[in-house]
């Protein structure tokens, strides 16, 4: 089984608890709202997510749970999209509660799962989008050594408004 250590967290496969945790424990900042609520979502929805992972992990994509040191589970870092012929993929990830957001903790899992996709994967580019409003994922992304690659002009409509969604990507000899 993976594990990949860092210095406050690691990252390790979800089990169907940690699903389920993530999604108890998932709170929507509606004071600062980076995509739309998905609101409804029963616990059972979280056995789904947890079958997809298992069903699609390593051909699809790379999905781990985000754990402090202690072993609590935060939230969820994937590799996604996975295109072995191109050798390339799109990185996202979430964290479940809000105190968890803007520690620090979104950059330390990007980064070991960035080492993981061009060490031990092989890929060459990773990309990932985020709506211009999201700043704390820009300046993360900013900080990683992403490059801002293009804008799709009001691509993602929610709230009453329309946005827009940045694109970035980062390639093997960009990784520091």
């Amino acid at each position: 089984m993976i594990k990949l250590q860092g210095d406050d967290l690691y990252l390790a496969a979800l089990e169907r608890a940690d699903c389920r945790k993530l999604y108890e424990d998932f709170e929507y900042d509606f004071t600062r709202p980076a995509e739309p609520p998905h609101i409804g979502q029963s616990m059972e929805k979280s056995d789904e997510w947890f079958d997809d992972i298992q069903k699609n992990q390593f051909s699809v994509h790379v999905r781990l749970g985000i754990f402090l040191n202690d072993g609590t589970v935060i939230g969820d870092v994937a590799l996604q999209d996975i295109d072995k012929m191109n050798r390339s993929c799109s990185l996202g990830m979430g964290f479940a509660k809000i105190a968890n957001r803007g520690k620090g903790y979104g950059k330390q899992a990007a980064r070991l799962m960035l080492g993981h996709a061009f060490q031990n994967m092989g890929l060459e580019r990773v990309t990932a989008n985020t709506l211009e409003r999201n700043i704390s994922a820009r300046k993360c992304l900013d900080r990683l050594g992403f490059v801002l690659e293009g804008r799709e002009r009001k691509a993602v409509y929610f709230g009453g408004k329309r946005h827009d969604r940045l694109c970035y990507a980062l390639l093997t000899e960009e990784f520091i």
